[in-house]
């Protein structure tokens, strides 16, 4: 495949940032993974030094993820509850630490692009980014606050937590009165 290389190149890269990852990874040498990410299939062999090397996607893998594609933006945005999304089997002590790997690891963008720019400023241009990120995400939040809070008091569109058991119970009770009123009709 097109991307196994690269792929493989860029966990290795991500790896070799956080130096403490390799050994833990490299427990499972000789172990196979696959991931499944809709329409793309990649899988990497664990190598002894805790690095990958990506393999042909249809080799029996000793562990397989499939990730559907709607959920990247969750699992990039290190959102805990994404991973109970995530469809795996195999074994099941090495997919317990490629999911603790994959919130653990964290890749340093000041240090890559300090080999252009220099290290002063790295540091400004990712942090610069980093509040751009943090007000855009602001921004964000705000936005659905409001428009939640608009369709719920201005245009009623959604329907309030409260307001919704009320009508449940409401229902609940209409739903017996009418079997009372059964019952008496059919002992009339």
């Amino acid at each position: 495949m097109i991307f196994a290389q690269p792929t493989a190149a860029a966990l290795n890269h991500l790896l070799a940032q956080n130096s403490w990852a390799m050994p833990r990874l490299a427990r499972y040498a000789g172990k196979t993974v696959r991931f499944q990410i809709a329409p793309f299939i990649f899988a990497y062999t664990i190598l002894a030094d805790g690095s990958v090397l990506s393999t042909a996607s249809d080799t029996s893998a000793d562990a397989i993820c499939v990730i559907p594609p709607a959920l990247l933006p969750r699992l990039l945005a290190q959102d805990p509850l994404a991973y109970t999304d995530i469809r795996s089997e195999g074994d099941g002590a090495l997919l317990s630490e490629i999911f603790s790997l994959s919130r653990q690891l964290r890749w340093d963008a000041a240090e890559d692009l300090s080999h252009l720019t220099g290290d002063i400023l790295a540091e400004r241009i990712v942090q610069n980014v980093k509040h751009k990120q943090d007000k855009l995400q602001q921004t964000a939040r705000n936005l659905a606050e409001a428009a939640a809070e608009y369709w719920t008091e201005e245009q009623p569109l959604i329907v309030k937590p409260t307001q919704l058991s009320q009508f449940v119970e409401q229902v609940d009770t209409l739903r017996d009165d009418v079997a009372r009123l059964a019952q008496r009709i059919n002992r009339l």
